[in-house]
C-alpha cells in the first residue's frame, strides 16, 4: 500500500516540547550536497540496540533491521505490489513446487572488506542462521526452521537452496535484512561479535558501510562508493554519510527534527507526530503483520479456562482507549493479522465488541462467583489474578494503554498485575513460560508468521498453544503457494483464534517518521522503513 500524510490536524494537544531536551550533540544536517558530499541525520528510537541487536540475522527487534539495511543487501528486493525484484540475484527458479530455489547471483558484487559475493557467501549465512548453536529465532524460522534441508553451492555464482517440503514463504523472506548478507571473513573471524556490532565487524554489502558505532548514542555509516547493485540498479549514494541518532525520548526526536537538527525522524507517536510543524512530510505506514497483541499463556494459571480468555477479552473497551490514547491514528485490531497483511480477514471486524455483561456471565459460569475485601473475583478462596510481564522501555502510550486495561478488568473483578522488566529479567520469566499474560506486536509481511505464534513449536508461542488440528492447518499454509488456498487457510487460522482467544489483538499500529524538505526521493519499505537508495540532500 501507497505510504499516505498522516492527518496533521487533530482537536488535541501535542505533549509540550521542551528545547533543552534537544540534544545540542546532533549537529545541524548538511544541505551543501551538490559534488554527492552532505549527510543525512536520522534519529530513531533505538531501544536495546545496543544490548546484543545490531544482528538481524539473530535479533527479533524491528529496528535492528530498519537501521542494518543500509549495510546488509538482500537476494531480492520486494516491491510495493508485493512482487519480487532482482538485487543481488539476478534471477531464480523455483523447483518442486517450492521445495528447491536455484538463484543465479551478480558477480560483480562486492564486501565492504573487499571480499567478494558469491555462492559460497550465501551458503556461508544460510548455514549459520540455521545453526543452533547462533541461537537465530526469528530469521532461522524464517530461513525456514524444521524445512530448512540446506544450502549448495552449484557454482561460484549459483545455489540452490533447498527445503525438506514445499516452503513459499521463502522469497519474502529472502528479501529481508533478517536474512542480508555478511562478509564471509567476518562470519569466519568475528561472529561472536556480531550481535554487538560495528566497525570492522558489520560488514556487507550494502550502500552504505558501517564506520563509527557509540552505543546508545550514534550509528555512523559511510557512503559506499563501489556500491552499483541496488535495487533497481540504483548505484552509490548521493549523499556521503548516514548518522542515525539514537534518541529514546520521543519528544527529543521531535525537537530535532523540527529544528533542523535532524533531517528525518521515525517512530513517532502519534500525539508528537499530529501537531508538527507544517514545513515536515509526515508519513505513516501500517505494519503488516500480528498487530498489538496480549498473548493469554494457557498453560499457567487462569487462562487454562477458555471462558475466562473469553471474558479477559470481551472486558477491555478496546475502541475507546485506542483511539483515545492514540488519537484515532491507530485502528482497532479485530483479527491476530493487521489488515495491510495478505489473507487478512475483515469478516471479524465487529464480531467481539465491548461487552462487560458477557465478560460477567462467562467468569460466573468459570466458577469466579465470590468476591473478596477489594471487589476482586474468587474461587476455592484464590483471587482471579493475572500477571502480565513486559518489556522496557515501555512508551507512554502504550503504558496509559495498559492502565486502561487493568482499569477495565478491574471492573468486573478481574485483577492484572503488570510488571515492566529489564530484558534479562523478563526472559527470566518468559524462558520457562512463568507467567500469564505479554504484549508485543509482530511486523511481518507473509501470514506464515502465525506458525511462530500458535505452532506447538512455534518460537514465539508465548500462549503455550498445542492444537494438532491448528499445527496441520499452519503446515499446510507453509507448503502452498497457492494464493486462494492460503486465503482459506489463514482466514481459518484467525477465526480459531477469534474463538479460542490465545492472542488479544489490540490496535495496529504504523511507523511514523517525519522528513525535513532537505531530503528528496526518500522511499519506504512494506514494513514503512525508510530506504535511502535514491535519497539526495540539500
Amino acid at each position: 500500500m501507497p505510504v499516505s500524510p498522516l492527518r496533521r490536524r487533530l482537536a488535541v494537544a501535542a505533549a509540550p516540547l521542551i528545547a533543552a531536551l534537544v540534544l545540542s550533540s546532533c549537529a545541524a544536517a548538511t544541505t551543501d550536497a551538490g559534488d554527492g558530499g552532505g549527510e543525512v541525520v536520522w534519529a530513531i528510537e533505538g531501544a536495546n540496540l545496543s544490548a546484543g541487536h545490531m544482528d538481524p540475522q539473530t535479533s527479533q527487534l524491528d529496528v535492528s533491521s530498519m537501521v542494518q539495511r543500509a549495510a546488509l543487501d538482500s537476494l531480492v528486493f520486494q516491491e510495493a505490489d508485493g512482487s519480487f525484484s532482482p538485487w543481488l540475484a539476478e534471477s531464480w527458479e523455483i523447483e518442486d513446487d517450492g521445495a528447491s530455489y536455484v538463484f543465479t547471483l551478480r558477480d560483480d558484487v562486492t564486501f565492504h572488506d573487499g571480499e567478494p559475493f558469491d555462492a559460497a557467501a550465501v551458503k556461508a549465512n544460510f548455514d549459520r542462521i540455521a545453526d543452533p548453536e547462533t541461537a537465530s529465532a526469528q530469521a532461522a524460522s524464517m530461513l525456514g526452521g524444521e524445512f530448512y534441508a540446506g544450502t549448495e553451492v552449484v557454482d561460484e555464482h549459483t545455489v540452490r537452496v533447498s527445503f525438506t517440503q514445499p516452503y513459499s514463504p521463502f522469497l519474502q523472506a529472502a528479501s529481508t535484512a533478517l536474512l542480508g548478507f555478511y562478509s564471509p571473513a567476518v562470519l569466519e573471524a568475528s561472529a561472536d561479535q556480531l550481535k554487538a556490532g560495528g566497525p570492522g565487524i558489520t560488514v556487507g554489502t550494502g550502500p552504505f558501510e558501517l564506520t563509527e558505532y557509540t552505543p546508545d548514542q550514534e550509528i555512523v555509516y559511510t557512503r559506499n562508493d563501489d556500491y552499483a547493485w541496488g535495487p533497481h540498479d540504483s548505484g552509490a549514494a548521493q549523499f556521503e554519510t548516514l548518522r542515525v541518532e539514537i534518541l529514546p525520548e520521543a519528544s527529543v526526536r521531535v525537537g530535532v527534527v523540527e529544528s533542523g537538527e535532524a533531517d528525518l525522524a521515525s517512530q513517532l507517536p502519534p500525539n508528537l507526530a499530529a501537531d508538527l510543524d507544517d514545513s515536515l512530510t509526515v508519513d505513516s505506514k501500517e505494519y503488516p503483520g500480528l498487530p498489538y497483541s496480549l498473548y493469554l499463556n494457557e498453560k499457567h494459571g487462569v487462562f487454562a479456562d477458555q471462558k475466562v480468555r473469553q471474558a479477559f477479552a470481551q472486558a477491555i473497551d478496546i475502541d475507546t482507549a485506542v483511539d483515545e490514547i492514540f488519537f484515532g491514528q491507530f485502528p482497532r485490531a479485530w483479527s491476530v493479522l493487521g489488515s495491510t497483511t495478505p489473507t487478512y480477514d475483515a469478516s471479524l471486524e465487529g464480531s467481539w465488541p465491548f461487552d462487560a455483561s458477557a465478560a460477567e456471565t462467562l467468569l460466573d459460569e468459570a466458577g469466579w462467583t465470590a468476591r473478596d475485601a477489594e471487589g476482586y473475583r474468587t474461587k476455592d478462596g484464590e483471587r482471579l489474578s493475572a500477571r502480565w510481564i513486559a518489556w522496557t522501555p515501555v512508551p507512554d502510550d502504550r503504558a496509559a494503554l495498559a492502565n486502561a486495561i487493568q482499569s477495565d478488568l478491574k471492573a468486573v473483578g478481574f485483577e492484572v498485575v503488570r510488571e515492566v522488566l529489564e530484558p534479562g529479567a523478563y526472559n527470566e520469566q518468559y524462558g520457562p513460560k512463568t507467567f500469564d499474560l505479554t504484549d508485543w506486536g509482530f511486523s511481518g509481511v507473509d501470514p506464515d508468521l502465525l506458525r511462530s505464534h500458535l505452532h506447538t513449536e512455534g518460537f514465539q508461542n508465548a500462549s503455550q498453544v498445542s492444537d494438532a488440528d491448528l499445527d496441520a492447518l499452519l503446515e499446510r499454509g507453509v507448503a502452498t503457494a497457492d494464493t486462494a488456498e492460503r486465503g482459506e487457510i489463514y482466514g481459518e487460522v484467525q477465526q480459531w483464534n477469534a474463538v479460542h482467544v490465545a492472542i488479544v489483538p489490540l490496535y495496529s499500529p504504523s511507523l511514523i517518521t517525519a522528513v525535513g524538505d532537505t531530503v528528496e526521493g526518500l522511499a519506504y519499505d512494506l514494513y514503512g522503513r525508510p530506504l535511502f537508495y535514491d535519497v539526495s540532500v540539500g
